[in-house]
């Protein structure tokens, strides 16, 4: 059993919701050992340096989405062509995906390092960080920024063994990265004093040993050609890497943007650590919902490089049922025990009682998002990038950020004089829900259904026809 479940999985046979969920199982450990990564750093400092530390980390949260954007463009990219890849059994073009995404992640990853020195102080200002712990969220992004070569290969390369089906690798060694960030943690506020800068060291020396640990076992396998000594970019492999990579790049810079936007009111209405504390459970309650979209997103890849579109039309109906049913389990949990969870973060009862009164408002959320993660894991497994893309742009820019401002505007009151919290909570399920009805539609007229990369053999009709009233 433990074989089957933490093995590699190709998704081009057995019943497609086993497979899936022997996938997302190890897939989802990881995610919420990575997660513990910025949850821990949360509650080490608001536990042993104080509410304004914990302030200053929730601040640094806009930034640090900016920086996972050029890692989402390469692995988005990466991921989606080998997943296509090896699943036509091309050991051609999966070897160039492969060292093609290598190449640029050292060049895009070095960039960033540079870009990243010179313009955290300046995005700090621009998100109003208060003057009282402005210095410390410089100190954590700067020493957050000398690791980025580590965030970015361990994303990067865990993505690609996702593409492979292989969910477990990166599982075993996050989760020891994971053990050394939270004793480093710890030692260094707790023993050494160092603060908030304490927790960015730790982050960052785990997250070297995770790329590290990733790069060793990708480099054993045998399903492709990898050195790099002998890597080298591939033009059209290149192009093709941006073309897919580039809408989910831009996808995130957008939520990243209106992350901004929403931070300078967070800012102003004075409750960045209630977001903070708000952000790290949600965290962990949008992690199936993540998961599940990337366990599709390798299953529409696999299947579609195979030719195997019959296939797909169960598994997407049956990824959807795994899905809504782990979310309204994992809603109901937070309802039940979301106080307890918000006490690991402060010791101040009233800041306990807010952050667990917008718990329950994201909650309201939770199924409307999980729909649309299945739905745009398919899409992009498929090759159909573009069509999240430009969901998120309208929900993010032009609806969210709106929103939560005229929320605020209309929820002034003597004691929240720029708003209540809510203008940035509610202003974000309502966002989910907008996302959702988006999706649906598109998804239902079915033109991602040609952007695969590899071109198959003909499918009988039957294996083609999506048909609305199936979904």
């Amino acid at each position: 059993m433990l074989k089957t479940l933490f093995g590699k999985q190709d998704m081009t046979i057995g019943t497609p919701w086993k497979k899936i969920l022997y996938f997302s199982v190890p897939l989802l450990i990881g995610n919420i050992a990575q997660q513990m990564y910025s949850t821990v750093d949360s509650i080490v400092v608001g536990q042993f340096v104080g509410d304004n530390a914990l302030k200053a980390i929730g601040s640094s949260a806009p930034v640090l989405h900016l920086l996972i954007i050029f890692f989402t463009m390469i692995g988005t990219g990466s991921s989606i062509m080998v997943s296509q890849y090896y699943g036509a059994k091309d050991r051609v073009n999966l070897s160039k995906s492969i060292n093609t995404a290598l190449i640029w992640t050292v060049i895009i990853s070095t960039a960033l390092l540079i870009l990243g020195l010179f313009i955290t102080e300046p995005l700090l200002k621009l998100t109003r960080t208060p003057d009282s712990y402005i210095s410390w969220s410089k100190d954590y992004l700067t020493i957050y920024f000398w690791g980025v070569h580590g965030l970015a290969f361990y994303n990067i390369l865990a993505g690609i063994l996702r593409g492979l089906g292989d969910s477990i690798s990166s599982l075993v060694f996050v989760l020891i990265a994971t053990m050394l960030n939270i004793v480093l943690d710890l030692y260094f506020v707790r023993e050494l004093g160092l603060g908030v800068a304490g927790v960015a060291i730790a982050t960052v020396i785990s997250q070297y040993v995770s790329a590290a640990l990733t790069l060793l076992r990708l480099s054993r396998y045998q399903d492709f050609d990898f050195s790099f000594q002998t890597a080298k970019p591939d033009w059209k492999t290149s192009k093709d890497l941006f073309r897919l990579g580039i809408p989910s790049g831009i996808m995130h810079g957008i939520f990243a943007l209106s992350m901004l936007f929403v931070q300078s009111l967070t800012n102003q209405i004075n409750i960045a650590d209630i977001s903070t504390m708000v952000i790290r459970v949600d965290g962990f309650a949008m992690l199936p919902n993540f998961t599940f979209g990337i366990a599709m997103a390798t299953f529409t890849g696999q299947n579609v490089g195979a030719g195997k579109m019959h296939r797909l039309k169960q598994g997407v109906k049956q990824g959807l049922a795994v899905a809504l049913v782990t979310t309204i389990t994992l809603t109901g949990l937070l309802v039940v025990f979301g106080k307890n969870v918000m006490r690991l973060f402060t010791k101040t009862e009233a800041n306990v009682e807010l952050a667990y009164s917008m718990m329950l408002v994201l909650t309201v959320g939770y199924i409307a998002f999980a729909i649309t993660q299945v739905l745009s894991g398919v899409m992009r497994g498929a090759g159909d990038t573009l069509t999240p893309m430009w969901i998120t742009i309208f929900n993010n820019i032009v609806f969210r950020v709106p929103m939560a401002y005229l929320i605020a505007h209309l929820t002034k009151s003597a004691e929240w004089p720029h708003g209540r919290p809510i203008s940035t909570f509610g202003s974000l399920v309502l966002t989910w829900f907008m996302g959702t009805i988006l999706i649906a539609i598109f998804f239902k007229r079915g033109r991602w259904k040609d952007k695969a990369l590899v071109k198959t053999s003909p499918v009988t009709d039957e294996d083609m026809s999506f048909r609305t009233d199936e979904f």
